[in-house]
């Protein structure tokens, strides 16, 4: 497995110049309410080459160690670029939202819906690729709706005035895709329910299992997989009563103001070599190499047009951040 000289980092800093660099980093990026650190883009020209980039991501659970995940590709492309990227971990969709509008953020990975959101509210971004969790696969996932095993709750019908836990209201599979199926059935998902805004998906499965809310949504693979691999979960406490369609897979964003080259350079590093079996075989990581998320193969190309549906669910629910501009 690939090691690099942090010593200097790929720009020939000194350990000094690199800390320098790294604080201000930390503390431009704790302004805009993210957890560490981001760069501030306006420092330079529009279009400009700097040389420290910032990739953010929203975990969707408590433990998992997003930037471990993330490693391999973040070495890939230091190599690829010759850049320095700092990965860090947003609070809340709103604030990587925020952070690519200001442009204090230059990569990022999103939710459908918050991708579709952060255009609509003037980040100037473009869709790099999508998540796909098996080679070969179509990217794409399911909203779960959720109940503990043995509730009398059997159908979405059964939601009505009980006590639903969502994830946040910029979440697709945790709040819209559950959303515009609660409303075809007659229900308004925060008046006809009592709502609970538990801000992960682990939360949420979590919250229903031990019986804090009576119904939930979540990520499949959260319901499925995570939570039972980390053996927070036992298979047998969760039933599953609503399976969403196909959600079009999470996509991984580039800012539009970076330097063209860096910008097409970046978009094709994630659509050509983000994936388990590229990484592995160029030394970047070992074994399973599940990227991402610890679940994922990889990525592959995705464009804006991927992502109508969820346009059409937004405005299918009157949402009404999906007509603001």
């Amino acid at each position: 497995m690939r090691t690099h000289d942090r010593r200097r980092g790929w720009l020939g800093m000194t350990r000094s110049a690199y800390h320098l660099v790294a604080a201000l980093v930390t503390a431009i990026f704790t302004a805009s309410g993210c957890s560490q650190g981001a760069v501030d883009s306006t420092a330079g020209d529009e279009s400009d080459d700097r040389q420290v980039l910032v990739f953010a991501s929203v975990p969707s659970d408590r433990t998992t160690n997003l930037k471990q995940y993330h490693q391999p590709i973040l070495d890939m492309l230091e190599e690829e670029t010759g850049k320095e990227v700092l990965f860090e971990s947003g609070d809340d969709y709103a604030t990587i939202t925020e952070g690519l509008r200001d442009k204090k953020i230059d990569i990022a990975a999103l939710g459908p819906f918050t991708y579709v959101l952060a255009r609509q509210q003037g980040a100037q971004i473009t869709v790099a690729a999508a998540r796909v969790d098996t080679k070969g696969k179509v990217p794409g996932y399911q909203s779960y709706g959720i109940t503990r095993t043995g509730s009398s709750i059997k159908n979405l019908a059964d939601f009505r005035d009980k006590k639903v836990c969502f994830v946040d209201r910029d979440s697709t599979s945790g709040y819209l895709y559950p959303s515009a199926r609660l409303l075809a059935l007659g229900i308004e998902p925060e008046k006809d329910t009592i709502p609970i805004f538990a801000g992960r998906h682990d939360a949420v499965i979590l919250a229903v299992a031990n019986g804090q809310c009576d119904a939930g949504f979540a990520l499949d693979r959260m319901v499925d997989q995570h939570l039972i691999a980390q053996d927070r979960l036992q298979p047998d406490q969760i039933t599953t009563v609503w399976r969403s369609g196909t959600i079009p897979g999470p996509p991984i964003v580039i800012t539009d103001n970076l330097d063209p080259e860096l910008h097409q350079q970046l978009i094709t590093a994630f659509q050509e070599k983000a994936n388990a079996d590229y990484l592995r075989a160029n030394g970047f990581c070992e074994g399973e190499c599940a990227i991402a998320d610890g679940f994922a193969y990889g990525y592959q190309a995705a464009d804006d047009a991927d992502y109508d549906s969820v346009r059409e669910i937004c405005k299918m629910i009157q949402n009404q951040s999906c007509t603001e501009g």
